[in-house]
């Protein structure tokens, strides 16, 4: 995990606003004891979450798509950190690790003069590249029975986590194989071919190497399913999906009841809950629609999978405060935030 910046306390009260007579939860958050002690640090903290960040919009550019994933994670930090400490959500119970910094290899790929081709089999190449420390860090944190908070960058990212979820909870005794599930508030499927690693196909590939069982998609907009894509979800038993359409024009099912369809259909293991921003109407994000579900539907939507699933994760993707061709948005932050906490709490329901 070369790429990876632990924080210390001091950088967490450096964006942590102090006012008398209030607690903010960067002033409660715990930190490792010792970095260089990783899984020691880890079994000896009685935080039941750890919170990281992941800010690159690598995965997105192999994905063709518009850069700026990497703009949210600071964002973000900035308004959770300032959250109140209070009786609805403390903080002692969050670890916050650090985040990984991959901008030394998107600077090497976007300096030399590669054409496009060459380009984008670089941003391919460079994912395996993050795979493989966001894969080991995951499986170290759940293999010490942590459950994972991962913001920031790609789609590609779900990949990594469904891994070394299924690797970690596997060695720490809670599930029979090296298998989990997975939930996805989506526009988009992301089970595209596997043509090289993007944040189009994490899904794709969790499943052909075995780390996914189960795979359930909730609002998936029809306009943007590729046939072939649609033709291999039908096709695969564990693979399910409610379309946006079935839920909100044809009324098939009304959100609620989307939500507790996913649920029963993942209940058999863990499951990781996986949220991509692009799915909430005009939220900044790599593919920002103006349709979408609401901001409270996806509030409902981390709330009632943190209390009803087994959990294994949270990642939520593909949000930004600024992309590439100059569009911005200051308050995706603030959006992550308020859906962090909620999980968090929604977890901590007895």
């Amino acid at each position: 995990m070369s790429h990876f910046k632990f924080y210390h306390k001091q950088d967490i009260l450096s964006v942590t606003r102090i006012r008398r007579y209030e607690t903010k939860l960067g002033e409660r958050v715990q930190v490792l004891a010792d970095p260089a002690s990783l899984e020691k640090s880890l079994q000896e903290s009685s935080a039941s979450f750890v919170l990281l960040g992941i800010p690159e919009d690598i995965g997105v550019k192999a994905n063709m798509g518009i850069g700026g994933t990497d703009s949210a994670w600071l964002a973000f930090l900035h308004s959770f950190l300032n959250i109140q400490s209070n009786d609805f959500l403390e903080g002692g119970e969050i670890l916050l690790l650090g985040h990984f910094d991959f901008s030394s290899i998107e600077q090497l790929i976007d300096k030399n003069a590669f054409d496009f081709d060459e380009q984008l089999a670089a941003y391919r190449h460079a994912v395996n590249m993050i795979d493989d420390e966001v894969e080991q860090l995951i499986h170290i944190i759940t293999q010490n029975k942590k459950i994972p908070i991962v913001i920031g960058g790609g789609h590609n990212n779900s990949y990594p986590c469904i891994k070394g979820a299924a690797k970690g909870f596997y060695k720490a005794g809670l599930i029979p194989i090296a298998q989990i599930n997975a939930i996805n508030l989506d526009a988009h499927a992301d089970f595209r071919p596997m043509e090289g690693r993007h944040s189009g196909n994490g899904f794709t590939y969790a499943e052909a190497d075995g780390y996914l069982e189960k795979y359930c998609v909730v609002g998936l907009h029809e306009n943007y399913l590729p046939q072939n894509v649609w033709m291999d979800m039908v096709n695969n038993p564990f693979i399910d999906c409610i379309t946006y359409e079935d839920i909100f024009l044809h009324e098939k099912r009304n959100f609620l009841q989307a939500i507790g369809h996913a649920t029963a259909f993942t209940d058999d293991t863990l499951c990781g809950i996986e949220l991509d921003l692009d799915c909430i109407e005009n939220t900044l994000s790599s593919a920002t629609s103006p349709v979408g579900i609401s901001i409270n539907h996806a509030r409902q939507y981390i709330n009632l999978t943190s209390a009803d699933c087994k959990v294994a994760y949270l990642h939520i993707s593909e949000g930004a405060i600024q992309l590439s061709d100059g569009r911005s948005n200051a308050s995706t932050g603030k959006l992550i935030s308020y859906l962090v906490s909620d999980f968090v709490k929604g977890m901590l329901i007895e």
